[in-house]
C-alpha cells in the first residue's frame, strides 16, 4: 500500500473541492485518512491490456528521471493479437541528460525532435512508415509554422511516406519556456 508520505499532496491541506472529489474517487475517507486501492473486479474477469514501457536512453531518458514530479511513460506498445500499436508521449528538443536542446533555434530543436522519436520507433522495430498520427505543439504557432512545415515536408519527404500520416498543429504553451516544439505520434505494425 502507498504510504501518505509518499504522495506529492497534503492530504491536511486540500481545498474543499478537492476533498469532496478525493472522496468520490474512493482514494480518501471522509476524514481525509487516505485508503488501500482496490483492484476493479472487472479486471478479475478480464485483465486490462498489457502495456510496455519504451526507452530511448542513447538519446532522451525518462521524465521521471530528471522533471521532478512527472508521471508519464515516453512511449507505451501495446499489442493487439498480430499488430502493435506504439504511443508515443509529447517529444521535444531534450537530451539525454534531460536538458533543452538548442535554445532559441526553433529549425534545431524540430529536427532533434525528429531524431528523439525515430528512436523510440527505432527501440520498438518501427519507423516513421508506421506512424498514423501526429500532434504537433508549437509555441509561436504563427512565427514557427511555415519553417515547421518545411522541416517536416522535407523530413517526410526523405523518408519517401506515402500517405503521410494524419496531423494536427496547436499553439501551447510547453512545459518549459525553452522548448519551442513538442509532437505525440502514434505508430502501429504487425507484431514480429
Amino acid at each position: 500500500m502507498i504510504e501518505t508520505q509518499q504522495l506529492l499532496i497534503d492530504l491536511n491541506h486540500l481545498t474543499e473541492g478537492e476533498r469532496i472529489e478525493m472522496v468520490k474517487l474512493g482514494m480518501i475517507s471522509e476524514n481525509r485518512k487516505l485508503k488501500e486501492y482496490e483492484y476493479p473486479p472487472i479486471h478479475f474477469e478480464r485483465p486490462p491490456i498489457e502495456k510496455f514501457a519504451v526507452h530511448a536512453p542513447s538519446v532522451l531518458n525518462e521524465a521521471y528521471n530528471y522533471q521532478k514530479p512527472s508521471s508519464f511513460s515516453r512511449a507505451l506498445r501495446l499489442n493487439f493479437g498480430d499488430y502493435k500499436v506504439l504511443l508515443i508521449s509529447g517529444t521535444a528538443s531534450v537530451n539525454d541528460q534531460g536538458k533543452p536542446e538548442y535554445i532559441g533555434d526553433f529549425k534545431a530543436q524540430t529536427w532533434r525532435t525528429y531524431r528523439n522519436i525515430t528512436e523510440l520507433l527505432n527501440a520498438e522495430g518501427m519507423s516513421w512508415h508506421d506512424v498514423v498520427r501526429t500532434t504537433n505543439y508549437l509555441r509561436d504557432i504563427e512565427r514557427d509554422y511555415t519553417e515547421f512545415n518545411k522541416i517536416r515536408t522535407s523530413f517526410f519527404q526523405w523518408l519517401q511516406l506515402d500517405p503521410l500520416p494524419a496531423s494536427t498543429g496547436i499553439q501551447a504553451r510547453l512545459c518549459w519556456e525553452t522548448l519551442l516544439v513538442e509532437i505525440e505520434a502514434i505508430a502501429i505494425s504487425k507484431s514480429n
